[in-house]
């Protein structure tokens, strides 16, 4: 299962939308839940007029039986003290699926970073301990940096270490229940700011391909191999119109 938290700048909801476009994934489903803000649109994933009328709504199901893969993709934000209903809801349904596997992919805030997260690369990764022992090996292999641990108290102790990501939105959360309900679980992140996230989008997608090869990669530089992700068409609209000549 792979899907995104709702999260700063969107990042993992865009990536998640360059990987169904890309797949051409078919819609299996709705996750129903009373936890995000409704919300029903046109379909954003059309190629012609007959399928843009199709609606959509806040969080759907996408499935492609060849690679065994599924997408949950969220399009609205969660309302104020529903994160942990939501997170029980997905995880009870999560183990009632049988998905061997969870990829969480997420962002947080660039301006929050300690000393040591300023180093390298912005992507970070998380594994839970079930995770850990059956792909650990192969994260080294790939030079991927682990998520850090930081102070609890800052000036204070540096001994006591929490795991931190501000921005993250149901991140922690569903991470640290997953590792206690033994779930197998991943999470791929960036660092980021608010702003236009389609570049951040191609790098954390670009990350989740290095490991899982979704799709066949040209080239091993994540500038370069950005055009072999089909953009869907509901992005044209990601900053609305531009401004109308009237105004001036």
């Amino acid at each position: 299962l792979l899907q995104p938290a709702v999260s700063v700048g969107n990042v993992g909801q865009l990536a998640i939308d360059l990987v169904i476009s890309t797949l051409d994934m078919t819609k299996v489903g709705y996750f129903y839940t009373d936890c995000l803000v409704p919300m029903v649109g046109n379909n954003p994933y059309a190629t012609a007029e007959e399928n843009s009328t199709e609606l959509s709504i806040n969080a759907e199901v996408y499935s492609l039986p060849s690679k065994k893969l599924v997408v949950l993709q969220i399009r609205s934000p969660f309302i104020k003290n529903k994160y942990r209903p939501f997170c029980e809801t997905l995880l009870s349904w999560v183990k009632s699926s049988k998905c061997a596997r969870v990829v969480l992919l997420s962002s947080s805030h660039a301006y929050q970073r300690d000393d040591e997260q300023l180093l390298g690369t912005p992507l970070r990764y998380l594994l839970t301990p079930d995770l850990e022992k059956a792909v650990g090996g192969r994260m080294k292999e790939l030079n991927w940096k682990e998520m850090e641990k930081v102070a609890a108290y800052p000036g204070i102790s540096d001994t006591d270490k929490v795991l931190h990501i501000p921005g993250g939105g149901i991140t922690k959360l569903l991470f640290t229940e997953s590792c206690s309900e033994g779930i197998q679980m991943a999470v791929l992140l960036k660092f980021c700011s608010e702003g236009d996230n389609i570049p951040d989008a191609f790098v954390l997608v670009n990350y989740l391909n290095e490991w899982l090869q979704l799709i066949k990669s040209e080239s091993n530089n994540s500038t370069d191999s950005s055009s072999q992700w089909k953009i869907p068409s509901s992005w044209r609209l990601l900053f609305g119109n531009g401004l109308p000549p009237a105004l001036f």
